[in-house]
C-alpha cells in the first residue's frame, strides 16, 4: 500500500510539473505580447448601423468618411450587377417584397440611423456619374467628394451635403496619363488637409501618382510618384517579395493621407508598402507590411488616432482580412485585430477605414462583404494578443 501511495504521489508530482510546463507554454504568447506596450483597443458594435429603411441593400461598400458632426458617410455600388439578381433585389425586379439597392451615398448619424441618401447615374444631370464609384471624403464645409475606378472614370465629383451638384474636377472618359494636369485615371480615394485647404488624390488604379488640388476651386497644384519620382506609366512595376520594390508606384495607389505634422502616408497596395512624404512630395521613408502578400496586396487604407500627435496609425489589409495598429513614429506593428468571416467583427475584404472624434473606427467591405461596421474605442490598454486580437468582449466568447 505504501509503495502504491508513493507511486501515485510521484505520478501526481510529475503530472503537476507537466501541467505547470503546459500552462507556461500556453501563457507564453500573452507574456510575450504583454511586455508593457500600450495601444488602443476596440470592440465591435454588432448593433451599428441600424437596419436600412425602404428594404434597401448595399453593394460593394467602397468608401467611408466621418464629418465634423460625427456623421458617417459611405459610398457603395448600387448597380444591379452588385446583387444576386431577383433573389436579392426582388422588390426592384417587381417579383417580391424585398429588396432594392440603396442610393450610392448614405449618411448615418452617430447612432447609426440613416439621415440622408442620394446619388447615382441620371441622364438629365449635369455630371457623369462614375462607372464604378470609389472613395468618399467630406470637406470641412460639408461638401462631399467622390472618385471612381471604372474604365472611363478620369474625374472627381463634388456635391453639397444635401446632394446638390457643385462641380466636376477632371475630364471624364480620358485615358491614363500620370503627368496630366487636366484629368485623372481611376481615382481610388481623396483626403483633405483642412489647414492647407488642399485635397490629396490617390490617383490611382491606372495612374501612378499622388495629385494635390485646391479644395475651394479644384485647381491642380502639384503631383508626384513613388520616392518622389516623376511618374512613368511605361516603367516596369513588377513586385517580387523579398526584392526591392519598383521605383514607380505599382498601384493601385489606394490612399494618400495627410497628417497634422506635415506628412502624407501613401498606400501602394500592390507592392505591400506605405511610403511617407512631406506635403511637397519629398520622400521620407517606406515600410513594407506582410511582404509575402500577393494578389491584391496588403496596404489598402489608413486612418490615424484622434490625439493631437496622431500617435497611432490603423492600416486596413483587405487581402489578409485584418487591421494593424501601428506606432506611427517607428512604423512598427504593435498588434493586429480581426479575421475573415461574415459575422460582426470579422471581414470579407475590409476596404476602407475612418475614425470619429471619440476614437471609434469604421470599416467598409467590398465584394460580398458589402457593409460598414463600427469598432468602439476601449481606451489605451496593454497588448495581450499580438496577432488577430478578438473584437468581441472576452465574456461573450
Amino acid at each position: 500500500m505504501t509503495k502504491l501511495k508513493l507511486s501515485i504521489g510521484a505520478a501526481l508530482v510529475v503530472a503537476l510539473i507537466v501541467l505547470g510546463v503546459g500552462q507556461t507554454k500556453l501563457q507564453e504568447p500573452s507574456v510575450a505580447a504583454g511586455s508593457g506596450v500600450m495601444a488602443p483597443h476596440f470592440e465591435v458594435d454588432p448593433y451599428w448601423p441600424r437596419p436600412l429603411p425602404h428594404m434597401w441593400a448595399m453593394g460593394n461598400t467602397i468608401g467611408v468618411h466621418v464629418d465634423n458632426r460625427d456623421h458617417v458617410f459611405v459610398v457603395h455600388r448600387n448597380d444591379a450587377s452588385q446583387f444576386g439578381g431577383n433573389t436579392e433585389i426582388g422588390l426592384q425586379g417587381g417579383v417580391s417584397e424585398c429588396c432594392q439597392p440603396a442610393p450610392p451615398i448614405i449618411e448615418f448619424d452617430h447612432a447609426g440611423n440613416v439621415v440622408n441618401a442620394f446619388g447615382g447615374p441620371d441622364p438629365d444631370a449635369p455630371y457623369v456619374w462614375p462607372e464604378s464609384n470609389h472613395g468618399i471624403e467630406i470637406a470641412p464645409n460639408g461638401d462631399i467628394w467622390i472618385g471612381g475606378n471604372g474604365g472611363s472614370d478620369s474625374h472627381i465629383l463634388v456635391f453639397t451635403r444635401d446632394g446638390e451638384y457643385i462641380r466636376t474636377i477632371g475630364v471624364p472618359g480620358e485615358d491614363r496619363d500620370s503627368n496630366s494636369q487636366t484629368h485623372f485615371s481611376r481615382v481610388a480615394e481623396i483626403a483633405i488637409d483642412v489647414e492647407a485647404n488642399e485635397a490629396y488624390i490617390a490617383d490611382g488604379y491606372r495612374n501612378r501618382r499622388v495629385a494635390v488640388l485646391d479644395v475651394s476651386t479644384g485647381a491642380f497644384k502639384r503631383y508626384w510618384g513613388a520616392y518622389g519620382n516623376r511618374p512613368d506609366d511605361e516603367a516596369d512595376v513588377t513586385y517580387t517579395p523579398g526584392v526591392a520594390g519598383p521605383q514607380q508606384f505599382r498601384g493601385p495607389v489606394h490612399c494618400a493621407e495627410p497628417t497634422y505634422d506635415g506628412l502624407v502616408y501613401v498606400c501602394d497596395r500592390g507592392a505591400d508598402r506605405v511610403q511617407v512624404f512631406r506635403k511637397d512630395g519629398t520622400y521620407v521613408r517606406e515600410v513594407v507590411y506582410n511582404p509575402k502578400t500577393l494578389n491584391q496586396g496588403s496596404t489598402w487604407d489608413i486612418a490615424f488616432s484622434k490625439d493631437p500627435e496622431q500617435e497611432f496609425m490603423y492600416l486596413v489589409d483587405g487581402q489578409n482580412f485584418k487591421v494593424s495598429v501601428i506606432d506611427r513614429q517607428s512604423m512598427e506593428v504593435l498588434y493586429t485585430f480581426g479575421q475573415g468571416g461574415r459575422q460582426p467583427g470579422t471581414w470579407y475584404a475590409p476596404h476602407s477605414i475612418a475614425t470619429d472624434s471619440e476614437g471609434n473606427i469604421y470599416t467598409t467591405e467590398t465584394y460580398e462583404g458589402a457593409r460598414v461596421q463600427k469598432f468602439v474605442y476601449q481606451g489605451i490598454r496593454p497588448i495581450t494578443v499580438k496577432e488577430r486580437a478578438p473584437t468581441w468582449p472576452a465574456n461573450k466568447l
